[in-house]
């Protein structure tokens, strides 16, 4: 009776580029083999993908048909047997699975009779071979790839915000492109601000033009690639380490361990984890003057409209409508509007504030420059009990690691402090018009800069009780604002027009002795 044989023919896109395998040429040997073997071809399988696993499309179809018609196919051949498989433990257990649906795999050009024992040596053999040639090639492959990373280069699909390109010499690296990069370095602003949580800046970043999934944004925002940095994992002896990329950063190193301090709970920065609507622009602010928990926002249907409050959900059920809230809220913003009279007070305070920062900018970078130090000194000690035995190269690796994380963060504050010296001229003239029209600048704003506002005057949220606004502890410079205005508000006989001649505010009595 005429044997029937299905024919394999596998060939992946990298192999038939490189070693010119085609699927027209497996199949006309295999076809004259059938030829003069007077073998039945019943059916042809072509196949494009790695022989690494079975876990092939047209592999998984041919297996269903064998099943459907046991005993209908004899032979399932092949040209080799690196065809038929590249994993000698995956070959052993279908090889199995093809001889209890009474088929037996076959490689024309490297025939085996499997029911002698000696020829399973020369299986495991033709089965190793590619196997190990595929480990090798993964191998220089992996390599090849971290020596590319040490350089400084980005392997792989570029994240959102860069984009793969290749110099005229063939050699890829990645760009920015706009304007997803502009969203990425408004994402870790927003993100450094703590106004909004994680979520809710990702919805506003997909109005922006995000276009990646929620998970995958989160992964983005823990990358250091957005910072110039590449980060390059442990393998064997070597540490895990951070190198300076080729590629241009879309944001500074201290913006983005600013943003990892946030997302790792470790920064002050309050961060309101709500979604809120434009009638509850208080929310995550405002608390509960009777329990002290924040307020929620909710709505009820009233007979024409919706009638908007804010509410407490504990046992004190206390409530207020929203919009009397609101404009006790705004009506209150009005008391730290700094007065036009005064304009030069404010101005000149401002100026001193600025020579104070930048007096105190040098004693951080003083500060800093000696934590530096200190962390290298250690790093060198430790160098010096490692050469001489006294520590083990483990210990030495968890400190070198450990000292040189510490070094990278401070070197990348001291980046951030800035030492500019230059006129403030113009940032006063209109920032100190942003503060005269502080309640129009809030009425005015979108919810997001709103909410911002909020959050700078009260950093430790509000209450309001009777009429009043109340809070532990407001911003210093709206203090300083509120308290200027309620000493001139008393002086009823005109106010010099040369402000600094104005005397300051008195020490308490026992401090310094009273004069007459």
């Amino acid at each position: 009776m005429k044997k029937v044989a299905d024919l394999y023919i596998r060939v992946s896109t990298d192999e038939q580029a490189d070693r010119g395998y085609s699927q027209r040429n497996q199949e006309e040997v295999l076809r004259k083999y059938c030829d003069i073997n007077f073998i039945a071809v019943r059916d042809v399988i072509y196949e494009d993908h790695s022989a690494k696993t079975f876990n092939r499309p047209q592999w998984k179809k041919l297996l269903l048909n064998l099943k459907k018609y046991k005993n209908k196919t004899d032979f399932i051949l092949f040209t080799k047997w690196d065809r038929f498989s590249r994993n000698a433990g995956d070959a052993y257990q279908m090889i199995s699975q093809l001889r209890k649906l009474g088929v037996e795999p076959q490689a024309m050009e490297q025939p085996l009779d499997l029911a002698v024992p000696e020829n399973k040596m020369m299986l495991a053999f033709y089965l190793a071979a590619p196997e190990v040639e595929n480990d090798r090639r993964a191998l220089n492959t992996f390599h090849g790839m971290r020596r590319a990373k040490k350089e400084g280069r980005y392997m792989g699909i570029a994240p959102f915000g860069y984009a793969n390109k290749s110099k005229e010499d063939g050699q890829k690296y990645i760009s920015q492109i706009e304007p997803r990069a502009s969203v990425m370095r408004w994402a870790f602003e927003e993100l450094s601000k703590g106004v909004f949580s994680t979520e809710q800046i990702f919805l506003m970043a997909k109005k922006r033009g995000f276009t990646r999934g929620k998970s995958n944004f989160w992964l983005l925002i823990r990358n250091p690639i957005y910072c110039g940095k590449i980060f390059i994992p442990k393998y064997k002896d070597e540490e895990s380490m951070f190198v300076v990329g080729q590629h241009e950063a879309i944001i500074s190193e201290g913006l983005f361990y600013n943003v990892q301090d946030i997302l790792d709970g470790k920064s002050r920065n309050y961060r309101a984890k709500i979604e809120t609507i434009e009638e509850f622009p208080l929310r995550g602010f405002f608390t509960c003057p009777k329990c002290g928990k924040k307020l929620l926002g909710s709505k009820c249907k009233g007979r024409t409209k919706y009638y908007y409050y804010y509410h407490c959900v504990s046992e004190c059920k206390y409530r207020i409508n929203s919009e009397v809230a609101n404009e006790l809220f705004v009506e209150n913003l009005k008391a730290y509007e700094p007065l036009h009279e005064v304009k030069k007070i404010y101005t000149a305070v401002l100026i001193e504030t600025h020579r104070d920062l930048t007096d105190n900018a040098r004693e951080m970078k003083r500060r800093i420059l000696e934590q530096v130090k200190n962390y290298e000194n250690r790093l060198s000690n430790a160098r010096d009990l490692l050469s001489t035995m006294q520590i083990d190269p483990s210990d030495y690796r968890l400190m070198k690691l450990d000292y040189s994380e510490k070094i990278s963060k401070l070197e990348s504050e001291l980046s951030e402090i800035s030492s500019d010296k230059q006129s403030i001229a113009g940032l006063l003239n209109s920032g100190i018009e942003n503060l005269i029209r502080l309640n129009n600048s809030y009425n005015d704003a979108s919810l997001a800069d709103a909410r911002e506002l909020i959050g700078l005057i009260y950093p430790e949220n509000f209450t309001i009780r009777g009429e009043q606004v109340q809070t532990t502890r407001i911003n210093k410079v709206i203090e300083s604002i509120y308290m200027i205005n309620n000493e001139l508000s008393l002086k009823k006989n005109g106010t010099k027009e040369n402000f600094f001649s104005l005397s300051r505010k008195v020490t308490l009595t026992g401090f310094k002795p009273v004069t007459s």
